[in-house]
């Protein structure tokens, strides 16, 4: 009989930051690998060691012993040092696409720096999995995927499956993992967890008693002859006698053969005996098929102000300064790649599960606000400078003229504030107090925009102010002034994706008003929808063109909250409080033809916090679950003022509501009802709007089914729909298979999992801002319109001043026509997600993905080349999209696909003339 091979795989799962704060793991990651230098030297038999999948490590490391590079390189080059492909271990679901990506390419480039990485898609504590895997790891060269969470392994028992647990159970540890595309990859459960390995005894008695239970336990999974042990846990110092162990163990187990083994060896052993009947695992791997308390759903909503931020910070970097960089390149054939890595490093390091995940200490996540701070400013920058590059490039004669930029992939209704200045009075010409005087002294004019035809564009403008400000040349020493200058809001309707329009501030003989509003009492009506407000706060929404009316939409829910910051658990007993108990205040904030907004205040009283129990409980280490803590009897109010936002020829809804939280161990939400009762609805996920059930299975102990999504989800039947948009609000649920339950915040006292770690500040007391959207459809295809809006309104427009004025003859470009488009794109269901330069080559690359389940016709006004996600050319791909295809081009500048100069677009008015 063939022996069983049992790998055993060195390994330590390191968390940056956890339940001690970061430079606490940092100093014992210094002492690991000092420890696996030394040990690589006196033992011949250590085969090697994995370092987590993740190259940070190794930069920590040198950060503190820079004198060491040279043993790190050699101990990666002699395979000793197992690294990458990943430059940290992410959360999937709380990030964007592009950070994933991100990741990758960054951990690609690094591991290559340093050596080669181990080509094993690594996600072994990740809070749930990602359905595009498959896609994503095939696009960048891996077809193995390892991963702890997700999957229900059943063994073999010959367990019947029921037909909903088909997609999420496996008999085998082994199994094949097939994404929404059809794209499929060998995947590695850790069905004993990466730790069933770990401390293997170097002594006799211990020794047997261990290996009876562990062989056991991995061979009631294991599909072929080789049997997988990882030798670590997390922050696991290397085991130094283990290959006294490994010798030990071949002693007392003849029939089984022991290896101090690795990645790459292990994978090429199992995948040459992979047995025929493997089962396959369809997309998302969330345990779906668990009593559904610990899937981590709930960490979407820890420390909410987490998410936003990051929601921010890649909003500004993938969306923002990306787009308008790689468009200033066409003046300077410059782009800031390293720039932008340091931004994306520092905002990967906030990436970690236990960081964005807002599961960790107070100090963890204090000193990740600083690093969102740091990567922010970086964002910052380079698109302000992008900015200012291109005010050089663009010739328009005007009185005041500005340019407006739409960096969203898609079309984009809404505000953009710009500050015009009409004139200024350096420092060097006076006194500043003189300077302010003398300004302000000048006559007010009154102003109107107007479009680059000289057609008037709403806007509203305020009266002229006086202010001080400075410019930074690079080339010269900073210049400040005093300026006079308006607010200007304007109003934009469907601006064009990746497109930039010029405008300018002219002065009129008098100000033009109009009578028209949207605003009657407590209703905002344009001709699409009607929204009125009820007296207890609630909305009834009537949508014209369905001829239906949507009631007690907009509810605020309250309940007590007992669990931890991985996990929700409302006291058992309690019930919701509900805004509408109360009576609503509401007040006309704007009323213009363009945008309406109506202010509306309500009261709710609520309890100050958990009773005097939820202390013991928590200081016993109580499951939460068992928890007996109620909500106090103290009542207090706490004051909800949200703005209601209706613009002119938009179906959209926009919603800000805004609280001081000074209360504790609970959790906000908003209700919107939908009338509908699907089996199904739709999120937006990692590259892929996807479809998830309304209930779940007779598994499911759990009373709620938190889910994650990015920017929206969505219930539709074949008549009509409800899709509700959200900014940095990572967690919803499907409350009666009808209501769509967004969380705003939730408030807890506790780390939770293994031990007592109070987390204070995860009480997320004081004042909070949430922005979130509603809006209707009719058939099931106008949906997509809907994520697209909910896409688009994360991204602010940009805008610069034109002022030829202040520019020297070196600053002058003329290359830029007045208005364009970086690149067009014809595609009903194509989400962009990223326009950025390549590295190697500065490359023009487009990537996004289909939305849909269905082929889509793609086509792009220029000539492209395929390539895989990490921007390496694949040859050419079909014109139509596969259905959930994540698809990325490489696009050839100065050529249409129809063999046009496209260069001719971005000539100026006066080159044109020529």
């Amino acid at each position: 009989m063939k022996k069983k091979t049992v790998h055993i795989i060195s390994h330590s799962h390191w968390d940056r930051e956890w339940y001690m704060a970061y430079e606490e793991h940092h100093m014992r990651l210094i002492n690991l690998v000092d420890d696996l230098l030394e040990l690589f030297k006196t033992d011949s038999d250590f085969d090697s060691f994995h370092l987590d999948g993740q190259t940070i490590i190794l930069d920590d490391y040198l950060q503190v012993r820079p004198e060491r590079e040279a043993e790190v390189r050699a101990a990666i080059a002699a395979g000793k040092l197992r690294i990458g492909p990943f430059y940290i271990l992410q959360d999937d679901f709380l990030i964007s696409p592009e950070s994933n990506v991100r990741n990758m390419l960054i951990g690609r480039k690094e591991s290559e720096r340093f050596g080669a990485p181990v080509e094993l898609g690594y996600f072994p504590d990740t809070f749930g999995n990602m359905g595009q895997t498959p896609q994503l790891m095939k696009q960048a060269r891996l077809d193995v995927a390892a991963f702890g969470r997700g999957v229900k392994p059943i063994g073999f028992d010959n367990q019947v499956l029921a037909q909903s647990e088909e997609a999420y159970t496996s008999q085998f540890s082994e199994m094949w993992w097939e994404g929404p595309d059809g794209t499929k990859i060998l995947g590695i459960l850790f069905a004993n967890w990466y730790s069933n390995g770990n401390e293997i005894p170097a002594e006799k008695k211990a020794a047997i008693e261990f290996w009876k239970q562990k062989l056991t336990d991995v061979e009631k999974f294991a599909s072929t002859s080789h049997l997988l042990m990882m030798n670590g846990v997390d922050h696991q110092p290397v085991q130094k006698d283990l290959s006294a162990a490994i010798r030990l163990a071949n002693e007392l187990f003849p029939d089984y053969e022991f290896v101090h083994s690795n990645w790459p060896k292990y994978l090429e052993a199992v995948k040459s005996d992979l047995p025929e009947n493997l089962s396959t695992v369809n997309g998302e791997l969330t345990s779906q098929e668990t009593d559904g308390w610990y899937t981590l759903a709930n960490t979407a909503s820890s420390r909410v102000y987490l998410k936003q931020f990051n929601t921010k910070v890649e909003r500004k970097l993938e969306n923002i300064a990306e787009p308008l960089s790689s468009l200033a390149y066409r003046l300077t054939g410059e782009y800031p790649h390293d720039k932008l890595t340091y931004a994306w490093k520092t905002l990967l390091q906030n990436h970690p599960h236990d960081s964005i995940c807002g599961c960790s200490l107070d100090e963890v996540h204090r000193e990740m606000m600083t690093r969102f701070e740091k990567s922010e400013s970086v964002a910052d920058y380079l698109i302000e400078d992008a900015l200012i590059t291109l005010s050089k490039g663009i010739s328009f004669e005007g009185e005041h003229p500005f340019v407006v930029f739409n960096t969203s992939g898609h079309k984009k209704t809404g505000e953009v504030d710009v500050e015009v200045v009409l004139t200024r009075k350096l420092f060097r010409e006076g006194l500043p107090e003189q300077l302010y005087d003398e300004l302000k002294a000048q006559p007010k004019h009154i102003y109107k925009v107007v479009d680059s035809e000289g057609i008037a564009v709403p806007a509203e403008i305020s009266a002229e102010e006086v202010l001080f400000d400075y410019d930074l040349p690079k080339d010269r020493f900073r210049i400040p002034y005093m300026k006079r200058f308006v607010k200007v809001k304007l109003f934009l309707n469907e601006m064009d994706a990746l497109s930039w329009k010029t405008f300018d501030l002219v002065e009129i003989p008098e100000e033009v008003t109009t009578d028209e509003s949207m605003i009657s009492g407590c209703t905002i009506e344009n001709e699409l929808i009607k929204v009125s407000v009820s007296t207890d706060g609630s909305l009834s929404v009537t949508d014209k063109q369905l001829n239906r009316t949507f009631n007690d939409l907009l509810i605020f829910e309250d309940t007590g909250d007992i669990g931890n910051e991985y996990i929700f658990f409302q006291p058992t007993g309690t019930q919701a409080i509900l805004s509408t108990d109360g009576l609503a205040k509401v007040s006309v904030r704007t009323d213009r033809p363009e945008i309406a907004q109506i202010q509306l205040i309500q009261t709710m009283m609520i309890p100050k916090s958990a009773d005097e129990l939820l202390d013991e409980e928590q200081k016993k280490v109580k499951e939460f679950h068992h928890r007996q803590a109620k909500r106090s009897i103290e009542l207090v109010p706490f004051e909800l003022n949200t703005v209601i936002t209706v613009r002119k020829n938009s179906r959209k809804i926009d919603f800000e509501t805004t609280f001081d939280n000074e209360m504790k161990d609970h959790r906000v939400r908003v209700l919107f009802p939908s009338e509908l009762t699907e089996d199904t609805h739709e999120a937006d996920s990692i590259y892929e709007v996807v479809k998830r059930p309304n209930s779940m299975p007779k598994t499911w102990k759990n009373p709620t089914n938190p889910q994650h999504q990015g920017a929206f989800v969505n219930l539709h039947n074949d008549d009509y729909g409800i899709t509700i948009g959200n900014f940095g609000l990572n967690e919803y649920e499907i409350v009666n298979r009808s209501t769509i339950a967004l969380t705003l915040l939730r408030a807890v006292g506790e780390l939770g999992d293994w031990g007592y770690f109070p987390t204070p500040e995860a009480q997320t007391l004081g004042s909070h801002t949430f922005n979130y959207s509603l809006e209707l459809h009719g058939r099931p295809e106008q949906r997509y319109e809907t994520y697209k809006n909910a896409y688009a309104a994360q991204i602010p427009f940009s805008s610069v001043l034109l002022d030829s004025s202040a520019l020297t003859e070196n600053d002058r470009h003329t290359n830029l026509s007045h208005e364009g488009k970086v690149i067009e794109v014809d595609a009903d269901k194509f989400a962009i997600t990223a326009l950025k330069r390549r590295e190697s080559d500065n490359g023009l690359i487009l990537r996004g993905y289909n939305l849909s389940n269905q082929n889509e016709k793609m086509e792009v006004k220029a000539e492209t080349t395929s390539l895989n996600l990490l921007e390496e050319e694949i040859g050419e791909k079909p014109e139509n999209l596969a259905p959930y295809e994540i698809r990325t081009l490489l696009i050839k500048e100065g050529l249409t696909n129809d063999g046009e100069d496209s260069t001719r677009q971005m000539k100026s008015p006066k080159e044109e003339s020529n």
